[in-house]
């Protein structure tokens, strides 16, 4: 029974978010709801003592990266670091390699620590330009970029700067870098198939006659190639990220040792940390800090004059903003990065 309802609270709270609702606010209905189900005497003293704490440890732990992460991500959009890296791979990627080519565009980005929220405004005015000069279904671009964003890039391959690879460290006493030989062959695994499934559907399109399609919405605007950094200059602060993230990784178990003790007052009982559970994390944020760093220092002009408005929209978490140069078209004001409808010619 007490399955039952997990799972039960589990849907209900897939659900809201499916529909646009705040988890924030919809996660304690859903875990209380579950209580009041199994235990209805436990319910505040289940708020307070379970789902408060936790929450709290959460926070404590993980709101740096989440911060960090978000910040790295929108000054990366804001300098045109992003657009600049997308464009040079999906010019080298071509018609012929057209989805394999924005596949690796969105697992380079998320690699390299880049929010996957800016990884999608970032990649699908090249996403749609690919897909329609090859006469690929307009359809598929969402599935493409997923399977870049969300699947082997962000928490298969080892390294993965995402906070899906961060979280289970802290539980296991692991590094990011765990899993140095599955994780690459699950990765390898997961592309291969994706791919296959991919293509498969493209075959199957084409057969059926099916185009990019007409009528589109939130077509791109045209791209202007001059107005961007040069490709090399973009990839720098992704690969500053991902190198001292390993970097870091090693030297910080020999800097500290098992144990770090913080001695707050004389006399006082000193803190004691296990440095194996915290290095995956510590990681990670000093990697973004130098990130967010360089970005700043190779265009500290695109940076500084929007800095103070992309700086609090990062950090209150509002991904669904359009970016300073809109992608989208002027036909439709909506921000969403992918028509959610397509027509068959």
């Amino acid at each position: 029974m007490t399955v039952i309802v997990s799972l039960l609270a589990l849907g209900f709270l897939i659900l809201v978010a499916y529909r646009g609702y705040s988890v924030i606010l919809f996660a304690p209905v859903a875990a209380l709801g579950a209580v009041l189900l199994t235990a209805p005497a436990s319910v505040l003293p289940a708020y307070s003592a379970l789902f408060m704490e936790n929450m709290a440890t959460f926070v404590r732990n993980y709101f740096p990266v989440f911060m960090l992460g978000a910040l790295f991500g929108k000054l990366i959009e804001i300098s045109g670091f992003a657009r600049s890296l997308a464009a040079a791979i999906s010019r080298a990627a071509g018609r012929r390699h057209a989805m394999l080519g924005i596949v690796m565009i969105c697992a380079l980005m998320v690699y390299g620590g880049v929010s996957v929220f800016v990884v999608a405004f970032a990649v699908y005015p090249f996403a749609a330009e690919l897909f329609r000069a090859a006469n690929i279904p307009k359809r598929l671009i969402p599935a493409t970029m997923s399977l870049g964003s969300f699947t082997f890039a962000m928490d298969a391959m080892p390294g993965s700067p995402q906070i899906q690879n961060i979280i289970p460290t802290t539980f296991f006493g692991t590094t990011t870098m765990a899993a140095p030989i599955l994780g690459p062959i699950g990765g390898v695994f997961i592309l291969i198939v994706g791919m296959a499934y991919l293509d498969w559907r493209r075959r199957a399109a084409l057969a059926a006659g099916e185009g990019y399609g007409t009528g589109h919405l939130n077509e791109p605007e045209t791209i202007d190639d001059h107005a961007m950094v040069p490709a090399i200059l973009a990839c720098v602060p992704l690969a500053v990220v991902a190198v001292m993230n390993i970097v870091f990784t090693e030297l910080l178990p020999r800097w500290y040792g098992p144990r770090a003790t913080l001695a707050l007052t004389p006399g006082a009982t000193p803190l004691v940390l296990d440095v194996s559970r915290q290095v995956g994390v510590w990681a990670v944020e000093g990697a973004l800090m130098l990130g967010i760093a360089t970005v700043c220092a190779f265009a500290w002009r695109r940076v500084s004059a929007a800095f103070s408005k992309a700086s609090q929209m990062a950090i209150a978490g509002w991904r669904r903003s359009t970016p300073r140069r809109s992608s989208v078209s002027a036909r439709s004001s909506r921000p969403c990065p992918v028509s959610p409808r397509s027509s068959r010619p």
